[in-house]
C-alpha cells in the first residue's frame, strides 16, 4: 500500500522528518525486501535484524499519530495507544527468531 496510497503514509510522518514520500518509497520498498529475505535461511538473520531496526525507526511515528489529529487518520485513542506497546511485542516476536 505504500506505492499505492502513498499519501495515506506521507499524513502519519512527522514534520520534522525530511523527504516524506522517499522515507514511504524507501520503507515499503524495506518491507517487501525483508518479508522476503525472511524466506532464505542466508538472510533471515539480517532480515530480522532489519526489521527490530525499523520497528524501532516507526516508535516516533505511532507517538505522532497518537498526539496529533490528522495524522491519527481518525483512529480511536484506544487503538493508537495500543500500538505502541503492540511494536515492543513485534520486536520481542522478532528476536525470539534470531538464533542467539
Amino acid at each position: 500500500m505504500h506505492f499505492v496510497k502513498p499519501k495515506i503514509y506521507m499524513r502519519i510522518l512527522p514534520a520534522y522528518l525530511p523527504g516524506h514520500k522517499p522515507l514511504v518509497n524507501l520503507t515499503g520498498l524495506a518491507e517487501i525486501v525483508l518479508g522476503t529475505a525472511l524466506f532464505f535461511s542466508n538472510t533471515k538473520e539480517i532480515a530480522l535484524y532489519f526489521i527490530i531496526a525499523m520497528l524501532i525507526f516507526f516508535l516516533p511515528v505511532h507517538f505522532h499519530m497518537l498526539f496529533d489529529k490528522r495524522a491519527s487518520m481518525g483512529l480511536p485513542k484506544w487503538m493508537l495507544v495500543l500500538r505502541i506497546p503492540l511494536q515492543f511485542l513485534l520486536m520481542y516476536w522478532a528476536y525470539s527468531y534470531l538464533q542467539v
